[in-house]
């Protein structure tokens, strides 16, 4: 029998991974514009936090490929507001391939994991 991940904790995964995805970019990155501080880390934070609040809203299941989508263009859409300019193609990138590597990577570990049981 495969057991699925509940709701809640597919949420609090999708959290967790697009809070390491900005933790990771901000330590990357950090300048003197762009300090590694909980402040900085926060500022790269909420445009994709509010990109997969609105995934799930949107799809309210666990659609992990939309909700994905939904958070890098709402991510990238809010940056390119915030600085005045399109993100550049390196950063619409990087920002898609590690997101996608964490929100869809934890989906794939437990998803194996799930078949094992």
């Amino acid at each position: 029998m495969r057991k699925t991940i509940s709701k809640p904790s597919a949420i609090a995964a999708d959290y967790v991974a697009i809070a390491t995805f900005a933790l990771l970019a901000r330590a990357a990155h950090q300048s003197d514009d762009m300090p590694f501080t909980f402040t900085g880390w926060l500022s790269t934070l909420w445009p994709f936090a509010l990109g997969v609040t609105l995934g799930w809203l949107i799809t309210r299941e666990n659609k992990g490929g939309v909700i994905w989508i939904i958070t890098v263009v709402t991510g990238l859409v809010i940056w390119g507001l915030r600085n005045g300019k399109v993100p550049h193609w390196s950063f619409i990138i990087v920002a898609t391939t590690v997101s996608a590597l964490l929100m869809l990577g934890w989906r794939g570990v437990a998803g194996a994991v799930g078949k094992r049981n």
